[in-house]
């Protein structure tokens, strides 16, 4: 039977980017489930191939607002009581986190931009090990605490709480290691040009950044992606 990756898309440039390539490359079919497009009651939250839960400009806890958040959640929690391969990035990290149970909140100050990582013990023994020295793009406002009995793998400065993973299924982290930063970055400037006029930050710093780090991130982002394909437990 083939295998499909199913990644939750909450906008469309915030895709599935250098990590669509590791996917196929290890057998799997991809299929996007679009927020507020696609029936979140047609997912099966036990199915045993991965799930990737993307990015997006709301947070967890505007489900009033956004009632798909709360789906997502619901279905979340189902598959994660389940230890299904789950991995979340930013807006999707948060989602996890909020479906074990764990807080959500605003930071004060968005950290947006390229810049390495700090990994814990935890951190250096995990995926995540490829990561280190490379400067991610970091894009959020938000921050999630630790969930219980999961392991805190990274930090910044502006961010204490970066990255966790629970077992080899599940893991989740806040920045976004799938970006694009060399064929798809326009896409992300533009469609989040009101969030960066309000930050005062200046869109031509951002993309030289990318100029620079691009070809590290893709390497880094897409050998971290692989092992932790590769490491998913039945």
């Amino acid at each position: 039977m083939p295998r499909t990756a199913i990644a939750l898309r909450h906008v469309p440039f915030e895709d599935l980017g250098t990590f669509e390539s590791v996917l196929t490359a290890a057998g799997y079919a991809v299929r996007y489930h679009d927020a507020g497009v696609d029936d979140p009651a047609a997912l099966d939250a036990l199915r045993p191939d991965p799930v990737i839960v993307l990015g997006g400009p709301v947070g967890v806890y505007e489900t009033d607002a956004y009632p798909v958040l709360a789906q997502e959640r619901a279905f979340l929690r189902a598959r994660l009581e389940a230890d299904r391969p789950t991995f979340g990035i930013c807006l999707g990290a948060q989602l996890i986190a909020a479906a074990l149970g764990a807080a959500v909140a605003p930071t004060g100050t968005p950290e947006i931009g390229f810049a390495p990582l700090t990994l814990t013990g935890a951190g250096a023994n995990s995926p995540l090990r490829h990561l280190r020295d490379v400067p991610v793009l970091h894009w959020h406002g938000d921050m999630f605490e630790v969930p219980d009995h999961a392991e805190r793998l990274a930090e910044t400065p502006a961010c204490r709480n970066q990255a966790f993973r629970i077992g080899t299924n599940v893991m989740a982290v806040q920045f976004h290691p799938e970006a694009d930063a060399a064929t798809g970055f326009e896409r992300w400037l533009i469609g989040h040009a009101r969030e960066l006029a309000d930050a005062g930050i200046d869109p031509r710093r951002l993309r030289a950044e990318a100029g620079r780090h691009a070809a590290g991130l893709r390497d880094a982002g897409r050998a971290m992606f692989a092992e932790w394909l590769g490491s998913l437990r039945p």
